[in-house]
């Protein structure tokens, strides 16, 4: 049965956090881009949940936000990035650890440039794809609407190889800050609403996507190509959740034909025949995580069909999903091999 408590007016507060670090080693060749720690500040704006959905007593009453991040990357190399992100507040142990996972797309200052700023093969581009992860103690209303924040957060960016170079960097760093409540009063336990559990019912589902884009290898000049992919899986449902998903992708990657040219032609000591097939078809298992209108999907896959060798037979890619309806979405979703990206991919599909 569901407990019917009068609608909660809107809770929402803001939160500063500067924050100080290292940029991490992940690839050697960034080591000469690795000469101060960089520092930057984190100011979010949450609006807190009391159960008005199903979703929302799922996941432990969680926040959505807006947040933005300026981060001076410690080189004039690398110069300045500023960051604009939708995120949600996961809490745990009685709310007082809070997880924040946010997505969004930063602007660099400083990219590369072939005669100002041929050191950046970090950045290719000015706009640039950015996720950061952020985990804290978390106190509210310690000295009247103030509270505290403290704890480590991660920041990452990168363009996907939309453009060439594409390297990328991540940010590792201690944060501290405060928090500040626009309410008066916090709602208490007895304004949470809740729902029962609901079994679940529903069968194998058969999904089929588009996906689109344009990158570029790593040859610097190469030139951006447009790709399309084809996929078909189906999925069951586990939980209200999350499901499991078994399917096929069949890649169009024109930025191929390109590499495979140019490396026939530039490196006949390559083992490349210059009439190989750009074309590849995959095969994955993956599962998908229901928050509410939005999923996020992870998947991992290997290539059956692999005519020519680029970074490996095993890929992967975690996006989030869209929901118009109970059939259509959109799809954005980051595609790669390992660490090394291959493309931002944007889709459209359909649920059966």
């Amino acid at each position: 049965m569901v407990v019917h408590a009068q609608k909660t007016k809107a809770v929402r507060n803001l939160d500063l956090n500067p924050f100080y670090g290292s940029i991490l080693l992940h690839n050697p060749d960034i080591s000469h881009l690795i000469r101060e720690h960089p520092g930057g500040v984190i100011l979010g704006f949450n609006r807190k949940t009391f159960g008005e959905e199903a979703w929302e007593q799922r996941f432990g009453f969680p926040d959505e936000g807006i947040s933005f991040i300026y981060q001076d990357m410690g080189t004039s190399t690398l110069g300045k990035n500023y960051g604009l992100y939708l995120h949600y507040n996961f809490y745990l142990l009685k709310r007082h650890l809070k997880m924040r996972i946010g997505q969004g797309i930063a602007y660099a200052s400083s990219p590369y440039d072939a005669i100002t700023n041929f050191r950046n093969n970090a950045y290719g581009s000015d706009f640039m794809s950015s996720t950061y992860l952020m985990l804290q103690f978390n106190k509210e209303r310690i000295w009247n609407r103030l509270g505290i924040n403290a704890g480590i957060t991660l920041v990452h960016y990168s363009n996907a190889n939309v453009r060439a170079p594409n390297t990328s960097t991540n940010t590792l760093g201690l944060t501290a800050g405060i928090l500040y409540e626009l309410q008066a009063e916090q709602p208490g336990i007895e304004e949470y609403k809740r729902w029962p559990k609901e079994p679940v019912t529903e069968g194998v589902r058969l999904n089929l996507v588009f996906r689109s884009g344009i990158n570029e290898s790593d040859v610097v000049g190469s030139g951006q190509f447009p790709f399309y992919i084809f996929s078909a899986y189906a999925d069951k449902r586990l939980a209200q959740v999350s499901a499991i998903q078994v399917g096929t992708d069949v890649f169009f990657s024109n930025f191929l034909k390109e590499l495979i040219a140019f490396q026939s032609n530039s490196f006949p000591e390559m083992p490349v025949d210059p009439n190989a097939d750009y074309k590849r078809v995959g095969v994955f298992i993956g599962h998908e995580l229901f928050i509410n209108k939005l999923t996020v999907i992870t998947q991992l896959g290997y290539y059956v069909y692999y005519p020519f060798d680029f970074e490996g037979r095993v890929y992967n890619r975690v996006g989030i999903k869209r929901y118009f309806g109970s059939k259509w979405f959109g799809a954005i979703s980051l595609k790669s091999h390992g660490a090394k990206a291959e493309g931002i991919e944007f889709g459209v599909g359909i649920r059966l």
